[in-house]
């Protein structure tokens, strides 16, 4: 129940920040995002995050600082790349491009030979989504063959109906890649992070870092909409479903279940976020694209748990 509520909330917070594209930027969503998903979890671990701060100043422990410091960097890149291409392409196929992150660190950790064959499987997904044919319910051909629903607003002021040029979903899969990497180097700093400082003090410092880093970019791209209550209320409940609610409930679960069914549950991302997108976005995918989505979260289950045996054989 933890992991699939905590899915879900992800890729809800994902379909309103879409939503919310409507009304400001991705980059002005993203900095509302972070901010307050930084503000609502530093107030849950306050005493936490002071006592490590101390911690880190008395005893001049300016290298876990700096490991906090990166990790922070890499969630701002992170999230400003994967909004970014939810402004260009259908949430699932989106998300199914940014899974090929997570997917290449487990492949790496793991010594399978059965893992070329979900590399292999992964590369077929990527393959079927590269021919494009996206589809967006009922609404106009535009760029890439992707279809625009009526009320939604494409990425870089293009009206709806609008011919953006094959461009447009080029860089939203480059924004999704972009993001794969990051999520890729999350993984690695997070464990090291975990590490190096007690409790969730270590993320609360990142979450911080990386709502200043994308804090001008977001002011720039946002202006005086930003301070909208309509939007900062949305931005709010998009923080607390995307970052608050999955972060507390991973921990919860991991707690509770082996590392390996919680990569293989977890897998389910992809075609959570095009259901999500069909629901709240009007986005529906071709049957080829349904196939690429099934194809990376396959392999994406596969290498999760070849990599947990990986990491469980020297134990036993």
């Amino acid at each position: 129940m933890l992991v699939g509520v905590g899915i879900v909330s992800v890729q809800l917070g994902a379909g309103l920040a879409g939503r919310l594209f409507s009304e400001v930027p991705p980059a002005a969503v993203t900095g509302l995002r972070l901010w307050t998903s930084a503000v609502m979890m530093a107030a849950l671990g306050g005493r936490g995050l002071a006592r490590t701060l101390r911690d880190v100043i008395s005893r001049r422990r300016w290298q876990d600082a700096g490991v906090a410091v990166a990790f922070g960097i890499t969630l701002a890149v992170m999230n400003f790349s994967i909004y970014q291409s939810f402004a260009r392409i259908p949430l699932g196929i989106a998300v199914t491009v940014e899974f090929l992150g997570p997917l290449a660190v487990a492949v790496a950790s793991s010594r399978h030979v059965i893992d070329l064959l979900w590399v292999g499987l992964a590369g077929l997904g990527v393959a079927l989504l590269a021919d494009g044919g996206t589809r967006v319910a009922g609404g106009t051909r535009v760029a890439g063959g992707t279809r625009v629903a009526g009320g939604t607003r494409l990425a870089g002021g293009a009206a709806p109906g609008s011919h953006g040029g094959p461009g447009l979903v080029v860089a939203g899969i480059a924004f999704a890649l972009v993001a794969a990497a990051a999520w890729a180097a999350y993984i690695k700093l997070s464990a090291s992070t975990g590490r190096r400082l007690s409790g969730s003090s270590g993320l609360v410092i990142a979450m911080i870092i990386a709502a200043l880093v994308v804090t001008p970019p977001a002011v720039a791209a946002g202006h005086a909409a930003l301070l909208r209550p309509g939007v900062l209320v949305a931005g709010a409940v998009i923080g607390l479903l995307s970052s608050v609610i999955p972060y507390r409930f991973e921990l919860e679960a991991l707690q509770r279940i082996p590392a390996r069914v919680y990569g293989v549950w977890v897998s389910l991302a992809p075609a959570v976020a095009a259901l999500i997108g069909l629901v709240l976005l009007s986005e529906s995918l071709a049957a080829r694209e349904w196939a690429a989505v099934c194809c990376v979260v396959v392999a994406s289950a596969g290498t999760s748990r070849g990599a947990a045996a990986s990491a469980q054989a020297p134990q036993a």
